[in-house]
């Protein structure tokens, strides 16, 4: 616990410095952290991107679309929600984006990487940041190593995951195509698992008539 307290009270402070421009930005404390996201270009374009660490000033990811330097692009991430920013640098598999956010906001994100950060540092179960909904067609086929198929039920679906009803047991982190969806089994419950998706759907797909 006092190492979480003192994450908290370090990243909230850094929090609220004022942002200066990228040469200041690299005054926050960045935080390694993997989740899932999608990213708007300024054309409105939209792609999918996991991040490889942040902090209340910025955050780097990676992604097959780089944009340009300076740029403006609007970022969806799993556990943080809706941020933007400009493109700051390009990196070899991505790029890195400064953050344009009020201190508030800085103060918001700064609780939430604590939140990750510790929650990584002392293994806690993912929460479920994303709206989860009991889609309409529930029966699935599963695609397993060596392309063999088993049927399933689909029980809920969120944009990042999905849980599932089977009776055949699997190993943790197997590959699993979901319908035609790739992902990975992440966790187990009683009478079934979790299925981690390789990238988020994206939110003009996620609806409870959708298809895997």
């Amino acid at each position: 616990m006092i190492a979480v307290d003192a994450t908290a009270r370090t990243m909230r402070r850094v929090a609220l410095e004022p942002a200066r421009g990228a040469a200041d930005a690299r005054r926050f404390q960045r935080v390694r952290v993997a989740v899932l996201g999608r990213y708007m270009l300024a054309d409105r374009r939209e792609y999918p991107c996991q991040t490889v660490d942040m902090s209340p000033g910025g955050v780097r990811l990676t992604c097959a679309v780089q944009g340009e330097l300076g740029e403006r692009v609007v970022l969806y991430l799993e556990h943080i929600g809706r941020i933007e920013g400009i493109i700051a640098r390009h990196c070899a598999d991505g790029f890195a984006v400064q953050l344009n956010a009020t201190l508030r906001k800085r103060d918001k994100l700064a609780s939430q990487l604590t939140w990750l950060a510790n929650r990584e540092m002392l293994g806690l179960p993912e929460g479920r940041s994303h709206e989860r909904l009991v889609p309409t067609q529930t029966a699935v086929l599963l695609r397993i190593e060596g392309g063999r198929e088993i049927p399933a039920r689909l029980i809920d679906i969120s944009m990042s995951g999905v849980a599932i009803a089977c009776p055949f047991a699997l190993p943790l982190g197997a590959a699993v195509t979901v319908g035609s969806t790739p992902g990975r089994l992440v966790r187990y419950f009683e009478g079934g698992f979790g299925v981690q998706f390789l990238l988020p759907l994206s939110p003009d797909r996620f609806h409870a008539g959708m298809t895997l």
